[in-house]
């Protein structure tokens, strides 16, 4: 930031667009806030027009609402990629939330009582921060893929729209998660398939006795179990796989499976259970880390995890929501993090500061 830098003063600075950021916006709106939400893509909900095309959610339209508006169209159905992305940018306009669009911040600083927020042309300051920008934020590439030849045709899953995305022939998916079952299924309608599972997940049928597998899990109380819990605590520790199992891609799509990829050359990907196959094109369903780099505020622990009780973290005003088991499973869930939301509200509002005066100033200025 450089001197004559605007710097605009506010209640609350929300760092994310996504869904956690705009149902947080929903409650700080309710209470009357002085609030920002600052995304850094150039469209309102572009983390899900930027995933493939044929993606459907694994929970159905009932739980998929945000807070004061339920999810649109038949409850029982589940919704798609293009969907989702639509509801969202409907539910920032029906509630006027303040969302700043090619807002990339570039710094979340302390200073004094109060916050520093920086981008690259502005700068914000704010009583009370919340980092909305979720789990999914660096892509995981393994270093095994370096060893890919020119001519095979690779990306992580992020960047696959279709099958148009890949060149015709054998295709490798690196991945035994919901992203590279889906993927693999939609690929192997066109061409011959590999799936690579490096550790199984617990497989659960979507719809049980005619209901959604969420119907169950509200009932039994088991979403809401939290990460303090026994249960939630064993649940943390693994994944479900959800509407798929390793035998039904078999058998159904004729997905060739294999174990965790350990190695490659050329255009030959070599597995752990001593098979290798020679492929023209890869995705890399392998997941994503979190990158919190640009927060210079000390609220990590040595292996750079946030240190919180469910999203309230050891510096006064600073806050995380959207976290995977950030409290319950549906922490990171679109229509879970209404909870999370909830709560964190609550904490801002008991925290507000009644001589706040909203501001703005040049920043250098004498």
């Amino acid at each position: 930031m450089t001197e004559g830098t605007l710097r605009n003063s506010h209640e609350v600075i929300v760092v994310g667009g996504g869904q956690a950021g705009l149902a947080l916006g929903y409650h700080l709106r309710q209470q009357g806030k002085d609030f920002k939400i600052l995304e850094a893509a150039s469209e309102p909900a572009a983390a899900w027009r930027e995933r493939w095309e044929s993606l459907k959610l694994f929970t159905s339209a009932r739980y998929d609402g945000l807070p004061g508006m339920d999810f649109p169209g038949d409850p029982d159905r589940y919704p798609t990629r293009d969907e989702v992305a639509e509801y969202l940018a409907e539910y920032a306009r029906r509630f006027d939330l303040p969302v700043e669009l090619n807002s990339r911040v570039k710094a979340v600083r302390r200073k004094d009582d109060r916050f520093d927020v920086e981008l690259e042309d502005r700068a914000y300051e704010a009583q009370q921060v919340v980092i909305a920008t979720g789990p999914f934020q660096a892509p995981i590439v393994p270093q095994l893929a370096q060893d890919l030849g020119d001519g095979v045709v690779q990306m992580h899953s992020t960047a696959y729209r279709s099958p148009d995305s890949l060149p015709e022939g054998r295709v490798l998916v690196v991945g035994g998660g919901n992203t590279g079952f889906q993927i693999a299924e939609e690929l192997s309608a066109s061409r011959e398939v590999h799936l690579s599972i490096g550790s199984r997940q617990t497989p659960l049928p979507q719809r049980i006795l005619g209901r959604d597998l969420f119907w169950f899990l509200e009932k039994t109380g088991v979403i809401r179990k939290t990460i303090d819990s026994r249960m939630g605590r064993r649940m943390s520790e693994r994944e479900t796989l959800i509407g798929s199992t390793p035998r039904r891609i078999r058998r159904q799509y004729g997905v060739e499976l294999h174990g965790r990829a350990v190695s490659a050359d050329g255009s030959t990907v070599r597995f752990d259970d001593d098979t290798q196959v020679d492929v023209a094109g890869v995705v890399w369903a392998t997941g994503f880390r979190v990158d919190h780099s640009w927060i210079d505020v000390p609220v990590f622990d040595a292996d750079e995890r946030v240190i919180h009780q469910r999203g309230v973290t050891q510096a006064p005003g600073l806050y995380f929501i959207g976290m995977y088991w950030q409290y319950t499973r549906g922490s990171a869930l679109l229509g879970g993090v209404k909870d999370d939301a909830e709560y964190l509200a609550a904490r801002i509002e008991a925290s507000r500061a009644d001589s706040f005066t909203p501001k703005t100033e040049i920043a250098g200025a004498a």
